[in-house]
């Protein structure tokens, strides 16, 4: 519970630079990789994004590596059976599983290329902006493209009350579990129907307690939101721009080029 994403948005050095600028730049990332028909373009954006997460975001490369291979990891399976499983032409090459020939084509290899650079680029542009920017400044921004004040006010105490609830279960756990709750399948079946059943209750009561409270200080069905105005300085402005232009070019430059 002491290592969660907006905690190290809080403690960001990016986490006072204009939000529109970080959004900007998250934006045209995964555009721009998506509509990339070659991986060399998302796995710029992936070098690009990740680079500016931990030397401008003050991120710990060990913990931001470690982020990455949960998604990493996942695509690199689908990216295998894509290898194995599409693709037409001459085989690369071939191996004998179980009586079967199973083989790796020039084109099937490309599109698991494009699958895992795409992902990457991806994954790197939203950890960028969830490791830099704290969710309610992003319900701000919200608020201020015209989204309606119930989605963000629902979405806000969904967002508020995932920590709360996750707490209260984690809490309940490990009484559970000093109390040998867990020793066995059957008394760890029972345990989990328990704590089931007991979240709900405390979500149902939870639900009631801010109901109450909020009518008892004349909620009138608008969540005031702190918008700061943060200029965009000279360097950031530059530095964006570069960024945009290697993008670009790489993006001219790799069209229709593969990595196989």
């Amino acid at each position: 519970m002491t290592h969660i994403l907006d905690d190290y948005a809080v403690l960001s050095p990016l986490r006072y630079k204009n939000n529109w600028l970080k959004l900007a730049i998250v934006t045209f990332g995964i555009l721009t990789g998506v509509s990339s028909s070659s991986p060399c373009v998302p796995f710029v954006i992936a070098l690009c994004m990740g680079f500016a997460t931990v030397r401008f975001g003050k991120i710990s490369a060990g913990f931001y590596l470690r982020l990455l291979a949960a998604p990493a990891g996942f695509v690199l399976v689908s990216a295998v059976i894509i290898a194995f499983f599409f693709g037409e032409g001459a085989k690369l090459f071939s191996l004998g599983v179980w009586g079967l020939t199973l083989g790796v084509s020039e084109a099937g290899l490309n599109m698991a290329l494009l699958v895992l650079a795409r992902t990457l680029g991806g994954m790197s542009c939203l950890f960028f902006l969830s490791l830099t920017t704290p969710m309610i400044e992003l319900f701000s921004v919200l608020k201020a493209t015209g989204f309606p004040d119930s989605f963000i006010e629902i979405a806000m105490m969904m967002y508020r009350y995932i920590f709360v609830f996750l707490e209260v279960a984690m809490g309940v756990k490990y009484a559970q579990t000093v109390r040998l709750g867990y020793r066995d399948f059957r008394t760890s079946f029972r345990s989990m129907v328990m704590l089931g059943s007991n979240l709900f209750i405390r979500s149902w009561e939870q639900g009631e307690k801010l109901y109450v409270s909020m009518n008892a200080r004349c909620y009138d069905g608008k969540l005031i939101l702190l918008d700061e105005k943060r200029p965009v300085k000279l360097p950031e402005v530059v530095l964006t721009i570069a960024y945009f232009a290697l993008v670009v070019t790489v993006y001219y430059f790799s069209r229709g080029m593969f990595i196989v």
